[in-house]
C-alpha cells in the first residue's frame, strides 16, 4: 500500500481533472480490478444468457461454479498472504530484492498444489464432467496467481500495464463469450468458464510480466518464506478471520432454508446472493479512498514520526510529530467514512429506483437484503481501514482481535437471521460490521493513547526470532538449495544483498 502511495501522492500534485481521474482511476484498477472483474464477469454472463436464451440450469451452473471458485480461491490465499506479504516487506525494506520474486513463485505454488487438490474433490461431487472439472481447478490456479501478483504490484509503478490488462482481459472474456455462443453455438457451460478462465489467465501473465520487469528473478529457496508463519502467526489467523467474515455469511446462506441445490454440493441462495453482490460495489470507493486518501497523507506523517526515533529525535519533537500523525489520521479517516456514507445512501436510494427495471429479476424482498448489506459493507469497510491501520501499528494482536469478531458475530448472526423471516436476513452480517467498526476502533483508540510506550516497551529486551515447524521447513529447503547453487551465496559488494 505504502509503495502505491508514492506514485499516487505524484498524481495528484498534478492540476487538472485529467490528472485526479487518472490518479483515482489506477488505484481503483490495482487495489479491486480483480474482484471487479470477477463481478463483472458474473453480471456480464448473465445478462448474455439471457440475451441468447441459455438455459437456466445450464446459467445457474456457471453461475455457482465461477462463485464457488472465486471465494474457494480468496479464502485459500488469505490464509498466508499476509504474511507472505509482511516477510516480501521486510525483504525490500532491507535491499534484498533477490528474495521477493522467489517468495511470490514459493507461495502461490503451494497454495494452488494444496488448494487444488481439495478442490478437485469438492469438485467431484459436484456432477460436473471432468472438462468443467479441470477448468474450474484451472481458473482456482488462475485466481490465486493474480490475488497474489496484487499484494506484490503495489511495489510497481507500471499503472498503465496494469489498468492495459483489467481492460483487455474483460473485453476479450465478454467477447469470446459471445463469439462461442453465438456464432460458434458451442457449450453454454464449457464457453462460458473456459473464457472466463481466459480472462484471468490474460491478466495473470500479464501481471507477471510487470512484475518480473520490476524485480530481479532472484535466488534462494522458493520456500524459505515459509519462516514468516512461525514469525507471524497472528497475520496468519488475521488473514484467515476476514476471509470468514467477509464469505462466511454467503456460505452459510446457501445451505440454510434460503438456499437452494444446483448439482450435487454446487449451492446457491439467489435472493441472497444477486442482493449481496450489487451491495458489494457500494464499498469500493472507500477502498479506493483509503488507498489515494489515508495512506497518501497519512503514510508522510507516520513516516516522520518514526524516522525520528531511528535519527535522535528529541522528545519534543517526537512529541509534536505524534500529534500531527494523530490529527492526519483521525482527519483522514474521517474524510473515508464521510464518503462512504453518501455513497451508501446513493447506492440505497439509487439502487432502490434502478434495480427493478434491470434485468436482474429483484424482488422486493431482495431489494430490502440489498439495502440492508450496503449498510453492512459500510461498516465492514469503515473496520477494514481501521484495522489496517492497527497493522501499520504493528499491533497485530488487535488487528487480529478485531478480524475475529467480525467473523464470529457475522457468522453467528447469519446463522441465527438465516432461520428467521426473509426481512431479516443480512443482519447478520451487518452485526458483524459494526462490531468490527467499534471494536477496532476502540483497540486503535487505546494503543495510539500510549503510543510512546507501545513503541518503546511493547518490544523484547532480546530479540528471538520465532521459530518452530515452518522455520525448520524453511531452512532444509535452503540448504538443499544451498547445495545445488553454491555460486549464489558468495557475499555480494551490493549493500543489502550479502547472505
Amino acid at each position: 500500500m505504502a509503495g502505491i502511495g508514492f506514485e499516487l501522492k505524484k498524481m495528484f500534485e498534478k492540476k487538472g481533472l485529467l490528472s485526479m481521474v487518472k490518479a483515482y482511476g489506477y488505484a481503483g484498477i490495482v487495489t479491486t480490478g480483480p474482484m471487479l472483474l470477477g463481478i463483472g464477469l458474473l453480471l456480464g454472463i448473465r445478462i448474455l444468457g439471457g440475451i441468447i436464451q441459455a438455459p437456466d440450469e445450464d446459467m445457474r451452473v456457471v453461475n455457482g461454479l465461477i462463485t464457488v471458485t472465486l471465494l474457494y480461491s480468496l479464502l485459500i490465499t488469505d490464509l498466508i498472504s499476509m504474511p507472505l506479504t509482511r516477510f516480501t516487506a521486510d525483504r525490500i525494506y532491507e535491499n534484498r530484492l533477490t528474495r521477493v520474486m522467489p517468495s511470490f513463485y514459493g507461495g502461490s505454488s503451494l497454495m494452488i498444489v494444496i488448494g487444488a487438490v481439495i478442490y478437485g474433490i469438492f469438485l467431484c461431487f459436484t456432477g460436473e464432467d471432468l472438462y468443467g472439472i479441470i477448468i474450474c481447478i484451472v481458473l482456482y490456479g488462475e485466481l490465486v496467481l493474480v490475488w497474489n501478483q496484487i499484494n506484490f504490484l503495489t511495489a510497481v509503478k507500471d499503472y498503465r500495464g496494469i489498468l492495459l490488462a483489467f481492460f483487455f482481459a474483460v473485453v476479450i472474456a465478454l467477447a469470446g463469450c459471445y463469439i462461442g455462443l453465438v456464432i460458434l453455438k458451442l457449450h453454454v457451460i464449457h464457453c462460458m468458464l473456459t473464457t472466463v478462465a481466459a480472462a484471468y489467465g490474460i491478466m495473470a501473465v500479464w501481471y507477471n510480466r510487470t512484475l518480473t520487469r520490476f524485480f530481479p528473478l532472484g535466488k534462494g529457496s522458493t520456500m524459505y518464506f515459509l519462516r514468516a508463519l512461525d514469525q507471524y502467526k497472528e497475520l496468519m489467523a488475521l488473514g484467515l478471520a476476514i476471509a470468514l467474515g467477509l464469505f462466511g455469511h454467503i456460505l452459510i446462506m446457501w445451505y440454510s432454508p434460503a438456499g437452494h441445490e444446483i448439482s450435487g454440493v454446487l449451492r446457491e441462495a439467489p435472493i441472497y446472493d444477486i442482493s449481496a453482490l450489487l451491495a458489494f460495489f457500494s464499498i469500493l470507493i472507500t477502498t479506493i479512498s483509503f488507498v489515494t486518501s489515508v495512506e497518501v497523507n497519512f503514510y508522510p506523517k507516520y513516516k516522520n514520526y518514526f524516522a525520528l526515533y531511528n535519527h535522535e529525535g528529541s522528545l519534543r519533537d517526537i512529541e509534536q510529530a505524534e500529534r500531527e500523525m494523530r490529527e492526519t489520521l483521525v482527519q483522514e479517516l474521517t474524510y473515508t467514512f464521510t464518503k462512504q456514507f453518501f455513497t451508501t445512501v446513493i447506492f440505497i436510494v439509487g439502487g432502490t429506483l434502478l434495480l427493478p427495471i434491470l434485468p436482474l429479476g429483484m424482488t422486493e424482498d431482495m431489494l430490502g437484503i440489498y439495502r440492508i448489506m450496503c449498510v453492512g459493507y459500510a461498516f465492514y469497510a469503515a473496520g477494514n481501514c481501521v484495522m489496517l491501520i492497527q497493522l501499520y501499528f504493528a499491533d497485530n494482536k488487535g488487528a487480529l482481535y478485531s478480524g475475529a469478531c467480525f467473523a464470529m458475530v457475522a457468522n453467528v448472526g447469519t446463522y441465527i437471521t438465516s432461520l428467521m423471516d426473509v426481512k431479516y436476513y443480512g443482519v447478520g452480517f451487518l452485526a458483524g460490521g459494526v462490531a468490527f467498526t467499534f471494536v477496532s476502533l476502540a483497540l486503535l483508540y487505546r494503543f495510539m493513547r500510549k503510543m510512546m510506550r507501545n513503541t518503546l516497551c511493547s518490544q523484547p529486551i532480546l530479540q528471538v526470532e520465532r521459530s518452530g515447524l515452518f522455520t525448520k521447513l524453511s531452512e532444509s529447503f535452503e540448504a538443499k538449495y544451498r547445495e545445488k547453487h553454491p555460486e549464489e551465496y558468495v557475499v555480494s559488494e551490493e549493500v543489502g544483498e550479502a547472505e
